[in-house]
């Protein structure tokens, strides 16, 4: 039986590392939604005058998309996390900022998936407020971290 989400470290479940980090915690999964948290520290790479840029937002929103699939690769398939990239970004609107010290929360609704292709809808929001919403494909490898 898989640990309880907070009990997980988002490290085991990223191909990603430090500095590179977009999420801090897996907080919800499903079949079909995936959320996660991330705290904006002010050493984020991705930090501009106290904001976070649009890039950082895409890539939490891919990030989001590879800690479901790496919950998926290592506590249902039990095996190694795959690799993925982000195949295409449609649709992006970015409705407000993301400052250093808040919280942001991503839900990403898997759309479609076939043929090592997933296509999620992604909502970025802090609070109740959305600041951003995108449709993302990702791509998987065979590809996998040791």
């Amino acid at each position: 039986m898989p640990p309880q989400l907070e009990e997980i470290d988002i490290h085991e479940l990223l191909p990603q590392q430090e500095p590179f980090v977009m999420v801090d915690r897996l907080e919800y999964f499903d079949e079909k939604v995936t959320s996660t948290r991330y705290y904006i520290r002010e050493d984020n790479l991705f930090v501009e005058d106290g904001r976070l840029n649009a890039c950082a937002l895409a890539e939490n929103m891919a990030q989001t998309c590879a800690a479901r699939l790496g919950y998926v690769n290592k506590y249902i398939l039990r095996r190694n996390i795959q690799i993925g990239f982000i195949g295409s970004i449609s649709g992006m609107e970015v409705f407000g900022d993301a400052m250093v010290g808040d919280i942001i929360e991503t839900k990403i609704k898997v759309m479609e998936q076939i043929m090592g292709l997933t296509l999620v809808h992604a909502t970025v929001k802090i609070g109740e407020r959305s600041i951003a919403t995108a449709e993302m494909k990702i791509a998987l490898t065979e590809e996998e971290t040791a």
